[in-house]
């Protein structure tokens, strides 16, 4: 590369973002300060570095980068990027590492830690290391470095509910204020009151909603119907309609402030009449709590994701012709969550749709997570094909150009079909773009090739993997070999000469 006359970490950074193999990017790097003895790096130059060794799983150049370089600046390690190397820890299976970089973090210029921690956390939870979890937790929570101990104090109660202990689980909610100088939010309210209803502990989940009239609803949001419904549908499932209805009168006056000319007595009567058929209940339910409350973009969105989460993508859609109906944008979260319910329903024809025609026919502009959605949902039902018609419209409307994300999602799903002459056209194109493809995307196609006998497309994708900085995975040098020679025997010895090469 030719170096400019001056060096600034921001020029630096780009370079580095334009290198192709992130250890020829890891060169440039550690070379800098050689060539521009003023020259200093900062954080922001790091953490490009860090998350471009990261994103391409070389691992030990990474980890070797913050304990022998990150280690000795003066420089600030930014919870952001603490955040960002620990979950590429745990995508690579390296909790245990993770673990011991954040212990050793007072060796850091780190004074906010939160997001790490929280995240840290969060992974050990997902991995069942409650033991683990308890540790950090209870060491490193206290700290002036921790901003707030909420997260990770609604994580605990999340673990205890689902272990139905929501017994224990009220104990922490209540030590919140008095020991642990925490306000709880919704979230610690959402979290509490599912898993008593979970348990069965209707009294203690009632008890729960009077708090929440005093502490959090007391200016009548309408996001915390998320919160309302739990109890509501709890109560309808085991068959207490009356008490149901006589808590959602409670709601519609303390929680949401409802106007009295809002609070339909009617509907309030139809839902008495459901104390046979709990699913028409909770439908009224719904309803009343969509047209009693005041009017807002929070409590329409909060319930149509809901609704979604929950499979009932027909009373989500009435939702949301309610609240267009009130003159109400719907968000391109919301148009996510119907996408994703969509998908998860086998109905992606229906889901592109959506991106195509509903949003863009309502000025909402199609986000990168929603196109790759459709793909993921055309990849997963074996018609790969489509998805490559679908990213190419795309692009040509122009409304959100395939992302790096989109791209793996369709050479992997082409992949999966047996379509690898068209999965190395997706990822040329995907190359041309400036997206740096994984490892395994190029192992895939490898393999395929060869199994295809298009050994010279075989070769040439294993070039353009070197040359980005990767080794082939064993099995993709065995059908590399296999490709070019025939007799067994010699087969066993070139991978043997190919094993002493790759741990030389």
């Amino acid at each position: 590369m030719r170096w400019p006359r001056l060096l600034n970490p921001k020029q630096l950074s780009q370079i580095l973002k334009h290198q192709k193999n992130p250890l020829t990017a890891l060169k440039i790097f550690n070379t800098a300060k050689s060539k521009y003895p003023n020259y200093t790096h900062n954080a922001a130059v790091y953490a490009t570095m860090i998350n471009l060794l990261a994103a391409s799983n070389h691992h030990d150049q990474m980890t070797h980068l913050i304990n022998h370089q990150l280690r000795h600046e003066s420089c600030e390690l930014k919870d952001t990027l603490l955040v960002s190397i620990i979950e590429s820890y745990a995508h690579l299976g390296k909790i245990d590492e993770a673990i011991e970089l954040f212990k050793t973090l007072g060796e850091f210029n780190c004074v906010n830690w939160t997001g790490s921690l929280n995240t840290l956390l969060r992974v050990l939870v997902e991995k069942g290391r409650l033991v683990d979890f308890w540790g950090l937790f209870e060491e490193y929570s206290t700290g002036f470095e921790m901003k707030s101990r909420l997260k990770g104090l609604n994580m605990i109660m999340g673990v205890l509910c689902r272990a139905e202990r929501s017994d224990l689980a009220i104990r922490v909610f209540e030590e919140m204020d008095r020991v642990q100088c925490c306000v709880p939010d919704r979230e610690s309210y959402r979290v509490l009151m599912r898993g008593l209803c979970d348990d069965g502990r209707i009294n203690e989940a009632t008890h729960l909603l009077y708090s929440m009239f005093s502490r959090i609803s007391q200016k009548g949001y309408g996001g915390d119907v998320v919160i309302y419904r739990i109890l509501l549908d709890c109560l309808s499932d085991n068959g207490m309609v009356d008490d149901a209805v006589g808590i959602l009168e409670k709601i519609l006056r303390k929680g949401l402030r409802a106007p009295k000319s809002l609070r339909n007595v009617t509907l309030l009567e139809q839902i008495r009449h459901c104390d046979d058929d709990p699913e028409r209940a909770k439908v009224l339910i719904n309803e009343a709590l969509i047209r009693a409350g005041i009017p807002s973009a929070e409590s329409y969105g909060a319930i149509a994701r809901d609704l979604y989460l929950e499979g009932k993508v027909e009373d989500a859609e009435k939702v949301l012709n309610e609240m267009r109906g009130r003159g109400f944008q719907v968000t391109p979260a919301m148009y996510e969550a119907k996408v994703a319910a969509l998908c998860r329903e086998k109905k992606v024809d229906e889901a592109r749709r959506v991106v195509v025609e509903e949003m863009v026919g309502h000025d909402c502009v199609p986000t990168p997570k929603v196109y790759s959605m459709v793909v993921k949902g055309y990849c997963d039902e074996g018609r790969s094909d489509v998805a490559v018609g679908f990213v190419d419209e795309m692009a040509s409307r122009g409304h959100c150009f395939p992302t790096k994300e989109t791209f793996g999602i369709v050479v992997d799903g082409l992949c999966r079909d047996g379509r690898f002459v068209e999965a190395s056209k997706m990822l040329e194109r995907m190359l041309n773009g400036l997206h740096w493809s994984g490892r395994d995307i190029f192992c895939d196609l490898i393999t395929g090739l060869c199994s295809m006998r298009k050994l010279y497309e075989a070769v040439m994708w294993l070039e353009e993997m070197i040359s980005q900085g990767n080794a082939p995975k064993a099995s993709t040098w065995h059908a590399l070999v296999a490709s070019f020679v025939q007799n067994k025997e010699d087969i066993d010895a070139c991978l043997e000469m190919l094993n002493m090469l790759s741990s030389s």
